[in-house]
């Protein structure tokens, strides 16, 4: 199980290791259906006798390991005793669109773990209806992917390895109007002032060193900019990210 921290390993098993009693918990919470097993030391076993409950009322197999083991399994230098084993939990776009969806963000070319991970948190806490992750971006089964959602991915609906130019055109289709988000398009204050955010939308977000490219935004209906009103050459991909749904968050709940 420890080669599930490779890309590879991942995808022929279609399995991956979500780490720590906080992911292990809101799997057998929310998607218990998924967890194929859960290796822990006697320590975790000790600390977490909840967890320990919750895995035998769903009939999860909980095998006992020595922290060697745990350590030569875990993604982090200082593991916390637990590791749950996961079917992969991508859903079809197609799914996901017929479920009325009105709040979708889309990560293009996103490279950085830690990011991903986080925006799919804020995207669970903003109430959108799915992520979605094309296959230019990480691995959303990445361990520092799963660590940085702390959860939240197994709340939210997550679409990955998907092609651009195809899911934008589905979600399109489906009424929603998508915006990229990126430097030098219209204000996002003039949208939600005039109530544009209020109707279903989807953002469109590129990655964090360069972008946006020309051509995956010529995709979107529209190029939005979060206005910046100090000295700061720009926002982090997160923040900014953070500031688009939580303004469609507010107008669609207003």
């Amino acid at each position: 199980m420890a080669k599930l921290a490779k890309k590879q390993r991942r995808m022929e098993a279609q399995l991956f290791l979500a780490e720590g009693p906080q992911a292990v918990r809101e799997a057998l919470t929310h998607r218990p259906e998924l967890v194929v097993d859960i290796f822990l030391t006697t320590a975790a076993r000790d600390r977490h006798p909840e967890l320990v409950t919750l895995a035998q009322s769903e009939g999860i197999e909980l095998s006992l390991v020595s922290d060697a083991v745990l350590h030569h399994m875990a993604d982090t230098v200082t593991p916390q005793g637990i590791v749950a084993v996961c079917q992969f939990l991508s859903q079809d776009l197609a799914t996901v669109l017929a479920r009325g969806a009105r709040h979708i963000v889309v990560l293009h070319e996103v490279k950085d773990p830690g990011n991903v991970g986080n925006i799919m948190r804020t995207a669970d806490a903003a109430g959108a209806d799915a992520v979605v992750v094309t296959a230019e971006s990480v691995d959303v089964y990445n361990p520092k992917v799963v660590r940085a959602s702390t959860g939240s991915i197994f709340h939210i609906p997550l679409v990955h390895r998907a092609d651009l130019g195809s899911a934008i055109a589905d979600i399109q289709a489906a009424g929603l109007v998508v915006y990229a988000a990126d430097a030098g398009g219209r204000d996002l204050v003039s949208l939600r002032d005039e109530g544009s955010l209020a109707k279903p939308l989807a953002w469109l977000l590129g990655n964090e060193a360069h972008g946006l490219s020309a051509e995956a935004e010529s995709v979107a209906d529209q190029v939005v900019a979060v206005p910046l009103y100090g000295q700061a050459e720009s926002l982090s991909l997160p923040t900014a990210a953070a500031i688009c749904l939580y303004e469609a968050a507010f107008a669609q709940r207003a």
